[in-house]
């Protein structure tokens, strides 16, 4: 399979929605919307949208399908990927780590030393996909606060 690695263009929206709910159906639970697809696209694009790649097939049938993506992000300190993911028919040919490569070329472009990401811990074939890209557990506890005011407590 032929891909190239591109920056995200606006025209991408719908079909990298496709294939996020398919590669993370826990962004299709509306109990949680900060993982609401269309406003992490449109906050990327608001910070760092050259830190936004997808994969595009180039041959065959399917020549011009978008078949994976990748963001990260810099914040002077240290570099972070979200939301990597590669179509079930582009899996396992090498495509997933060509996004990690890519994303980690462009943040160590930008003077980035260290790079983080997060990964659910109900995943393992995921852990073992970094793990082979060399990424190792950290001996921290990632801490996490939702920020969004619901509206009930807003009228209290």
């Amino acid at each position: 399979m032929t891909v190239t690695i591109r920056a995200f263009a606006e025209a991408d929206t719908e079909a990298v929605l496709a294939l996020w709910r398919e590669a993370f159906p826990e962004y299709n639970d509306a109990s949680r919307p900060h993982r609401d697809p269309r406003r992490s696209i449109a906050n990327k694009l608001g910070t760092q949208p050259e830190l936004f790649f997808v994969a595009i097939r180039r041959d065959g049938e399917a020549d011009g399908a978008l078949v994976g993506s990748a963001m990260a992000g810099y914040d002077g300190h240290r570099g972070w990927l979200y939301s990597v993911a590669v179509a079930p028919e582009a899996r396992r040919l090498g495509l997933g780590t060509r996004l990690v490569r890519h994303a980690e070329s462009a943040l160590a472009a930008m003077g980035c030393l260290k790079l983080n990401l997060q990964v659910l811990t109900d995943k393992p074939e995921v852990l073992a996909f970094y793990d082979r890209l060399g990424y190792r557990a950290d001996a921290v506890i990632s801490l996490g606060k939702r920020l969004a005011v619901q509206e009930s407590e807003a009228l209290a």
